[in-house]
């Protein structure tokens, strides 16, 4: 029987992992959907290896005591697409924090998980930022779907594309946008969808580094490192860090 390209790339990763010290086995969320959780995962030939605890030697090294700049450069996937948006916001002449809520607006989708990205994106940063940052960060995945003449915001058409015409949001969605609507920071959230970019120019580059001054100013770097500093998302920031760990 032929393979399929999921067949293909799990036999390439499996034979990458042959060449690591340590063995490498995939958390339930990895696979589940391409394979039934419930499901005994097939036995490990160990002989002799370890299992992987640490550093995975297939990704770069992160620093002792990482930044958020850091999770940029060596976990995060492309970050053109919050670049962007970072920089028509301050274009837009927005508030820093907007600017800043921008930036890290899909972290979740780029380093940790898609389903809900608003919600994580909002857990991780929580114990950094404002918190009327982390409540744009947390509902601007609810207000997307929602037009508003009034900001000049309408329901983008690579939604359609990507859903279908008669996608209708989840009732818990809908519930979500109805309190955001009376919520005091209302407008911070929808910035943060007028300001977003839903075909983004892979023409135009723009550089971590623009939003230094704006990160500096209003992102609370723990001297101890994303991930070691005891916060209550630190556990999630370890995960980005050494993603193949056992336990």
């Amino acid at each position: 029987m032929a393979m399929t390209s999921l067949d293909r790339a799990e036999a390439a990763e499996h034979a990458m992992s042959q060449e690591l010290d340590r063995i490498v086995v995939k958390s339930v969320i990895y696979t589940s959907g391409e394979r039934d959780p419930r499901q005994p995962l097939p036995p490990q030939q160990s002989q002799g290896k370890l299992f992987m605890m640490g550093h995975d030697s297939r990704l770069p090294r992160m620093p002792e005591k990482p930044t958020l700049f850091d999770f940029f450069k060596y976990r995060f996937g492309p970050s053109a697409h919050v670049l962007q948006s970072a920089r028509l916001a301050r274009k837009n002449g927005v508030s820093e924090k907007i600017v800043l809520a921008c930036l890290l607006h899909d972290i979740s989708v780029m380093g940790f998980i898609r389903g809900d990205h608003g919600y994580w994106g909002a857990q991780l940063v929580e114990p950094y930022v404002d918190e009327e940052v982390s409540w744009a960060i947390r509902h601007h995945q609810v207000l997307r779907f929602f037009a508003d003449e009034s900001y000049g915001y309408k329901y983008p058409d690579s939604y359609i594309r990507l859903f279908g015409a008669d996608y209708v949001p989840e009732p818990h969605i809908q519930e979500a946008y109805r309190r955001a609507r009376e919520h005091k920071w209302y407008e911070t959230c929808r910035l943060i969808t007028v300001n977003d970019l839903y075909a983004f120019d892979p023409n135009v580059k723009v550089e971590l580094e623009e939003f230094t001054d704006v990160v500096g100013r209003h992102f609370r770097q723990p001297k101890e490192g994303l991930g070691f500093d005891q916060s209550p998302s630190a556990h999630m920031w370890r995960t980005m860090n050494h993603p193949t760990k056992y336990l």
